[in-house]
């Protein structure tokens, strides 16, 4: 079966620095389902960030795997800047 590399994909990741080690895949999908994982993220006010390369390397994990240590520093700087856009001002 060939790949359409055009198609749409979402990855979703968890953190919690409290219970885990590295952020975790919780959901990924191509097509109508990266639609729905976006929704949902939409729905429930959680923020998506756009990185087609991050994404290609993050959708080869499975579910409930940790992202491996040579994308730490890409989802940190994400996990970061949304951290910062979200914060109440204060």
């Amino acid at each position: 079966m060939a790949e359409n590399p055009q198609q749409k994909r979402a990855v979703a990741l968890r953190y919690d620095a409290g219970r885990d080690s590295a952020p975790k895949v919780v959901a990924k999908g191509r097509g109508r389902t990266a639609d729905m994982i976006l929704a949902l993220a939409k729905k429930n006010g959680v923020p998506v960030r756009q990185d087609p390369n991050l994404v290609q390397v993050l959708s080869r994990l499975k579910i409930d795997q940790e992202i491996p240590p040579e994308v730490y520093r890409a989802v940190a700087a994400i996990l970061a800047f949304l951290h910062r856009v979200n914060r109440p001002n204060t």
